[in-house]
């Protein structure tokens, strides 16, 4: 009843999170100096009357109160607006093809950092070797500290250019006979038991996953090396091995506890990436919803910026509280 009382009260708190975000953007793109409209058709020789009617249109003629509360009354009723730049065309439609590719690529990246930082971290720290681990903490610190374009770009003339041996930007090849259902196209193709959808699929997302991968690795590469070593240090590893428990069993269970920090670390991760991976997606054309705000942004189509980052919000607020649950599923220590 604990737990359950826990979750209720954190899902509440995403409401006034998202309200407290979304107040924000809203100001913010309206004290913006000119005009949205003109902005968005990117021309200033639009008659005055023509001009009004836009703004009458789209309801920016409206007082900011009435246009604050009526975006939140329709978002809560699953109508998150029109275009202004396509008018007419349905933000719910741009966001249901953009956000697939973004958490495809997430999902993907995440896991490619988790098993090159756990990997390497749990190297390091078991090692004898003062040498391994001095440069498994070099390498954690270094990767992450890479220019993501420019690691993009080394990997798309290497294995692109001059190796031919993977794609260097898009999703799926055209000549592929595949028909997306979540968006995913891994999944679907798994789904669909289509194996050539699969990896050719597979193929275009390497690079830009790897890419990302990589330089999140670095984090949990250091925070596997000193969780594990701090473990292992401890008078409660003294007493495992003070009973003559095999080091391999003792390693496992300490790697246990490094999972802790690392679920915590993955969450905040992948909610973050979720909207971050702006760079990812722009050095490999990755048509994401990342890139879809950034060009939104540029011609300040406010209900799609609006309702972008109002989802943002409720993602990152459900993840937050998904990882709260596997906190204390997997640490019996924590009681709420």
């Amino acid at each position: 009843m604990g737990l359950l009382r826990y979750v209720a009260i954190r899902a509440a708190l995403i409401i006034p999170s998202v309200l407290i975000l979304y107040t924000l953007v809203f100001i913010v793109l309206r004290i913006l100096p000119g005009n949205p409209v003109i902005a968005a058709l990117g021309t200033k020789n639009i008659p005055e009357e023509q001009l009004n009617a836009i703004m009458s249109e789209l309801g920016l003629n409206k007082p900011l109160y009435v246009q604050y509360f009526e975006y939140l009354i329709n978002f809560a009723k699953g109508d998150m607006g029109k275009s202004m730049i396509v008018r007419g065309r349905p933000i719910a439609s741009d966001i249901a093809d953009k956000l697939p590719a973004t958490l495809e690529l997430t999902i993907w990246s995440i896991l490619i950092s988790l098993a090159i930082g756990l990997g390497l971290g749990y190297l390091g720290a078991q090692s004898r070797s003062k040498y391994i681990n001095a440069f498994v903490r070099l390498l954690g610190s270094a990767v992450f500290i890479i220019f993501i374009p420019a690691l993009g770009l080394s990997l798309q003339l290497v294995f692109s250019k001059y190796l031919r041996l993977l794609p260097s930007s898009g999703r799926i090849s055209d000549i592929v006979n595949f028909k997306p259902i979540t968006g995913i196209y891994t999944l679907d193709a798994l789904i669909q038991l289509n194996i050539n959808a699969f990896i050719d699929a597979l193929q275009h997302l390497l690079l830009p996953a790897f890419t990302l991968g990589l330089v999140l690795s670095g984090p949990y590469m250091r925070l596997t090396l000193n969780n594990l070593e701090a473990i292992l240090e401890s008078k409660m590893v003294e007493a495992y091995r003070a009973r003559g428990i095999s080091e391999a069993k003792i390693l496992k269970h300490a790697f246990k506890h490094v999972l802790i920090p690392v679920v915590t670390y993955t969450g905040l991760q992948f909610a973050l990436l979720m909207g971050g991976a702006v760079l990812t997606e722009t050095t490999f054309n990755w048509p994401g919803i990342g890139t879809y705000l950034v060009d939104k942004v540029m011609y300040r189509d406010y209900t799609a910026i609006q309702a972008v980052v109002v989802l943002f919000a409720i993602i990152v607020g459900v993840i937050s509280l998904i990882v709260d649950i596997i906190y204390a599923v997997i640490d019996p220590r924590v009681r709420y």
